[in-house]
């Protein structure tokens, strides 16, 4: 049901129902025309990519560099399905029972309007502020409390590798850069 948990490993891995009408940490576009642009922007996006991963193939670039960037794509894609098809095949969700798949066109919203469903949560970090820290003392702190999906891992994880090893990944190319003649 909408905001069920289950605990996996206590204190560190759950289970949480939850459903994102817009972007990362529940951000929206505001109503259905912001709807509509974020999916279209997602398709247009995945498109891109697509063409950007068969040039890259074309140049012979590392293997590794066309998985991070498929691991974008395919989180991408994973949530404009979502997004496209679950308010179509699956009714609404609520806090008092499960959402049923229905028959094409019978679901809680039409195409293109649907939820992605979140369902990973590690609350690495759930504990009490210290008495003693001015305004915020005795109040609930919880490290990393965003509930994602495996679409979201995959576009974090390979947004987050290529930042890190962007070097070694994009080398520069041979003519230096810094030379003004």
């Amino acid at each position: 049901m909408l905001g069920e948990s289950k605990t996996i490993f206590p204190n560190w891995f759950e289970l949480h129902f939850t459903e994102n009408p817009g972007m990362a940490f529940g951000l929206t576009l505001g109503g259905k025309w912001g709807k509509i642009v974020l999916t279209l922007f997602r398709i247009v996006a995945s498109c891109v990519i697509i063409i950007y991963i068969k040039g890259l193939i074309k140049e012979g670039v590392k293997s590794i560099t066309i998985i991070l960037i498929s691991l974008i794509l395919a989180g991408a894609i994973g949530n404009i399905i979502d997004s496209i098809l679950y308010g179509y095949f699956f009714e609404e969700s609520t806090y008092h029972y499960v959402a049923k798949f229905l028959n094409e066109g019978n679901g809680y919203a039409p195409l293109f309007m649907g939820k992605v469903v979140d369902m990973l949560y590690f609350p690495l970090v759930d504990t009490q502020w210290p008495e003693w820290v001015p305004f915020i003392g005795g109040n609930r702190f919880q490290f990393f409390r965003p509930v994602f999906n495996i679409a979201d891992a995959a576009i974090s994880i390979g947004v987050f590798t290529i930042l890190i090893f962007r070097k070694q990944l994009f080398p520069a190319s041979n003519t230096d850069s810094t030379n003004l003649d």
